[in-house]
């Protein structure tokens, strides 16, 4: 029987951005979705985040679902066991001392502040205006990749990454080997945020799969896009069949 395996971001995908990230909750029609889903024969489902895995697990809780935090690095499978990528704890605290160095008095910044995730770093740039929010963007675009540091934009934020290989087209990767999930004879669908979720979407999509774009930063072609993370619940209960969302429950979401 061919598997299909659904892979969510969290922030912004299946929880509304909030200015504190330690607020942010998972909508609970997107909850339902995932119990729904997982409850299926034949359907696998994954939520992927940036987040660390321990920060992750409490936001979720859904029974039969696979989480992922660090990109992709860690992962907690139904039942409890906990897995980690071989070989890169070892390699973390070396590729995390030059992180600050190439960033300078960028921290300094009234307004910026920082969010660090052990596997990657957050710098959340809502407290300055969009020119000045450009400007240091560029100056940590230019200053990281120059030294092989991966630098991705999400909303009003950048993360860096400290393991160059590490995004979640390797988050993807890992779940379906864990799984023994192969596309594209079994199909991958992706729903995402950002430019790291953008990234892993292009992937899904050359690997004959479907992928779901939430809001409309890092456009990906070939994606279907939706406005928000209600939007999201919304179209995928019409795309399986579901009822956990109703026309009058998307609407008062969605306005």
């Amino acid at each position: 029987m061919t598997t299909r395996l659904w892979i969510f971001d969290f922030d912004g995908t299946l929880s509304p951005i909030v200015p504190d990230r330690r607020a942010a909750r998972i909508l609970p029609q997107a909850r339902d979705l995932l119990k729904e889903l997982a409850s299926r024969p034949g359907e696998l489902v994954a939520v992927l985040s940036s987040r660390l895995l321990d920060d992750l697990i409490p936001r979720v809780e859904v029974p039969g679902v696979y989480l992922g935090g660090g990109s992709g690095v860690e992962w907690l499978l139904p039942g409890g066991k906990r897995w980690t990528a071989p070989g890169m704890a070892e390699r973390l605290p070396e590729a995390r001392q030059t992180l600050i160095p190439a960033i300078g008095n960028v921290l300094a910044v009234p307004g910026i502040t920082m969010e660090d995730k052990v596997w990657s770093m957050a710098i959340h740039l809502r407290g300055i205006g969009p020119d000045q929010r450009e400007r240091v963007s560029s100056f940590l675009k230019d200053r990281l990749r120059r030294q092989g540091i991966r630098f991705l934009r999400g909303p009003r934020v950048v993360e860096i990454q400290f393991l160059p290989e590490v995004d979640k087209v390797f988050g993807v990767k890992t779940i379906c080997e864990i799984l023994g999930v192969d596309p594209p004879r079994d199909r991958l669908i992706y729903a995402g945020d950002d430019e790291n979720d953008a990234i892993a979407m292009a992937w899904v999509i050359q690997q004959g799969g479907l992928a779901v774009k939430v809001g409309y930063s890092h456009i990906v072609p070939g994606a279907w896009h939706v406005n928000s993370p209600a939007a999201l619940v919304f179209e995928l209960c019409s795309l399986i069949g579901s009822n956990v969302m109703s026309d009058a429950g998307a609407r008062r979401y969605t306005e």
